[in-house]
């Protein structure tokens, strides 16, 4: 079976490349998860981030956006010390914010899934360097930043695009780009 040259690099990615990565997301609590990791990401690797999931979903109970967007304090400091996440401040404030952001993208758009695809007219984009991914990742996250949002730089916003779906950057050869360009591409 031939995967992304990416996808062997770390007996971790395989499953992550396998049976998530490319595949079409319109969960919001999970586009809210992955919105928030990839943030977590920046300055580091995704290794580091994959390894510290399941922590992140304890600590910030499993991105709920409403319990999140009600974090004190004193929640912040408890955070700040869990070793199962990244520990910076900026990053953790990032996740409250954004829920409260992503509670109000919800209002107003009905969810955060129809909000983000509108971004790609509901169909994932295939090959996104050359096919606009760059531009629209850069579209999303002046959108993002101006709903309230943070940690969502157009580079962010690319792997994010990339991560749920949005866009299809599989290599040709990889055995997941021609199941997911047909099973969600026009």
């Amino acid at each position: 079976m031939t995967r992304c040259a990416w996808a062997d690099t770390q007996e971790l990615f395989i499953p992550y490349h396998d049976d998530e990565w490319g595949v079409p997301v319109h969960d919001d609590r999970l586009l809210f998860e992955m919105l928030n990791l990839e943030g977590a990401q920046a300055g580091l690797s995704w290794l580091t981030i994959l390894r510290k999931r399941a922590g992140y979903r304890k600590a910030f109970d499993n991105f709920n956006v409403k319990k999140i967007a009600k974090y004190d304090d004193a929640k912040r400091a408890v955070l700040l010390a869990d070793p199962g996440i990244v520990r910076h401040r900026q990053k953790i404030d990032a996740v409250i914010t954004n829920a409260g952001a992503a509670m109000r993208v919800q209002r107003e758009h009905g969810s955060l899934d129809a909000y983000i695809w509108q971004f790609v007219d509901n169909t994932p984009i295939v090959d996104g360097m050359r096919n606009g991914g760059k531009e629209i990742s850069a579209e999303l996250s002046k959108a993002l930043k101006k709903q309230g949002f943070s940690f969502v730089g157009p580079t962010t916003m690319y792997a994010f695009m990339q991560a749920v779906g949005l866009i299809n950057d599989h290599e040709r050869g990889c055995f997941r780009f021609a199941a997911l360009q047909a099973k969600h591409t026009k």
